[in-house]
């Protein structure tokens, strides 16, 4: 048994891997390089604040604690308190949103998932991208669709700083029934030019992405000073063989 484990591990990555892939053909938007640098601490800030204003009042975050934020990115304990706590959470606690489940069933039909790890099951870019294609759908009941993921239950709730988008449709397919939407244009201005909202999508992804792993951070800064040992170590071999091997010759 334990010599056909190895295929079975292979055959199951292979498997979610492709069902990954379909899954995001089946979504069908072609999706936008985020451009995220999760040590940017600047940028995880502004992401955290953006997240906790416009969407952890829907979508919580069980598997991220104030205090590991607060070390992390930089910040203060008064600084998460005052400005990232919505919820009168405790600074040990995670964040959690405070709407009921009644209410989410009432408004969404369903709780609105956890994101903790969602820049882990569907990538960096899949976020940014999705962050970008709310448009205008008047057969929806909340008013809004999304191009990347058709049907999605949640309106847009940037769409004061992205302004409203309206779809251009393609040819109307007679064999599926459906009339493709080929891109989206902006029927009226937000309060952030283009290149502003697209700061504002980066940085609520790169936030996102720290999220799903936040020892990422660790890693990476530990990264440079290996690098550095490795290149140090290597200078000190060079020289020792050079040390050796001066009277060979």
């Amino acid at each position: 048994m334990s010599k056909t484990m190895p295929f079975q591990t292979l055959f199951t990555l292979v498997a979610g891997a492709l069902l990954s892939f379909s899954a995001v053909a089946a979504e069908g938007g072609h999706l936008q390089q985020a451009g995220t640098d999760i040590g940017d601490t600047a940028s995880l800030q502004r992401g955290a604040q953006l997240y906790m204003n416009y969407c952890s009042g829907c979508h919580s975050l069980k598997f991220m604690r104030y205090s590991r934020m607060a070390e992390d990115l930089a910040l203060s304990e008064d600084e998460v308190m005052q400005n990232l706590n919505l919820t009168g959470a405790k600074f040990g606690e995670q964040v959690q949103v405070a709407m009921p489940v009644d209410g989410a069933n009432k408004w969404f039909g369903k709780m609105p998932p956890d994101l903790s790890v969602i820049s882990r099951v569907r990538g960096s870019d899949w976020i940014y991208t999705y962050l970008k294609s709310f448009y205008l759908d008047e057969s929806r009941p909340l008013g809004w669709n999304n191009t990347l993921f058709p049907n999605a239950s949640m309106p847009n709730p940037l769409w004061q700083m992205q302004g409203l988008q309206r779809p251009v449709y393609g040819k109307h397919n007679a064999a599926t029934g459906e009339t493709p939407v080929e891109h989206l244009e902006l029927a009226q201005p937000g309060n952030q030019s283009a290149a502003q909202f697209d700061q504002t999508a980066r940085d609520i992804t790169t936030f996102l992405e720290y999220v799903g792993e936040p020892s990422a951070l660790k890693r990476q800064s530990l990264g440079v000073w290996v690098i550095l040992f490795l290149a140090f170590f290597t200078f000190l071999a060079f020289l020792l063989k050079s040390e050796y091997w001066k009277d060979v010759h």
